[in-house]
């Protein structure tokens, strides 16, 4: 029996073999979102899982699962450099203005800054831990875990307080690079768990993306092995934007380039009729237009017309 009140002994197939745990139930967490289980076949289970061989039979979501929405995984080395920290931060803001979902899996390093820079942009993200949805890991990401519930989702495909295992950081990178329509890898080193991501996407059919780095630098060997591959180079967010399918429509609280990238069109159309289409003052639509392009996503044309990018030839 476990000495705390409220809490509950089960056990959980692995995958790794079936292992006990302690789920705590010791009242509602504090001021954020309770978890929720969405077992396989559940209007809300998220689609893009059900491309796995072995998609989860159930999920634990804290938060809202965003839906509608192009998504991109980030990752990349926990013991990243400067310049690794500063590309995926800024990477991840810059999707996020465009109304992308940035997936990761809250682990120091690439991960938290991806998280954080979709956070900072005012944008919604997605962590995916290796335990269960209340096995902050690491312990140190508890108030970034607490802004993603609010912002995003916490997604775990085990309850409440079940313990990480080593496996399971393995075992829960194929449902971030499942959950995303691109990966990116920003800094790995040639032995980097981030690969494995890179690997499940390849799979999967999904668009590989990696950041380039210095030769000698070993955490830069993973990435540049990815790109000898024959995975996308990838200098900006335009280079992502360029992989990924088109806008799907526009929800409500979308922002103003998501609003304006699902207006537009093959043919060129008048900024004042993409700025009524997306209900937006011609000021901000013009603004909004202007990042479209700079990311890709939009072209001008003469006369202040605007068209969708071209899809780019097979």
């Amino acid at each position: 029996m476990s000495p705390r009140t409220g809490a509950e002994k089960r056990r959980v197939e692995t995958g790794l073999g079936t292992a006990g745990t302690f789920v705590v139930r010791e009242g509602a967490p504090a001021a954020g979102p309770m978890e929720r289980r969405i077992p396989r076949g559940a209007p809300d289970y998220p689609a893009a899982l059900l491309d796995l061989p072995q998609p989860p039979d159930e999920i634990h979501v804290r938060g809202s699962l965003p839906s509608g929405t192009r998504a991109v995984a980030i990752v990349g080395s926990r013991a990243a450099t400067a310049y690794g920290l500063e590309r995926a931060q800024c990477l991840a803001a810059d999707l996020a203005q465009l109304g992308v979902t940035i997936v990761s899996g809250l682990a120091r390093g690439i991960d938290a800054a991806a998280h954080r820079g979709a956070l900072e942009a005012g944008g919604v993200t997605v962590a995916v831990l290796p335990g269960g949805i209340d096995a902050i890991t690491p312990r140190s990401h508890g108030e970034l875990a607490r802004r993603i519930a609010r912002r995003g989702a916490l997604v775990a495909e085990w309850p409440g307080a079940f313990a990480v295992q080593p496996g399971l950081f393995l075992r829960r990178n194929r449902l971030i690079a499942a959950l995303a329509h691109a990966t990116v890898v920003v800094e790995a080193a040639e032995k980097s768990g981030a690969l494995s991501t890179a690997t499940v996407a390849r799979g999967l059919g999904r668009a590989l993306l990696a950041v380039p780095g210095d030769v000698d630098r070993p955490t830069s060997r993973g990435c540049n092995a990815l790109l000898r591959a024959g995975a996308r180079f990838c200098e900006c967010a335009a280079d992502v934007m360029r992989a990924l399918p088109r806008s799907a429509p526009a929800g409500p609280g979308a922002s103003d380039e998501a609003r304006l990238a699902a207006a537009l069109c093959d043919d060129p159309r008048p900024a004042e009729a993409l700025a009524a289409a997306a209900g937006l003052p011609i000021g901000r639509a013009l603004a909004a237009l202007l990042r479209l392009e700079w990311a890709g996503e939009a072209v001008a044309h003469p006369g202040q017309r605007w068209a969708r990018r071209p899809e780019p030839l097979a």
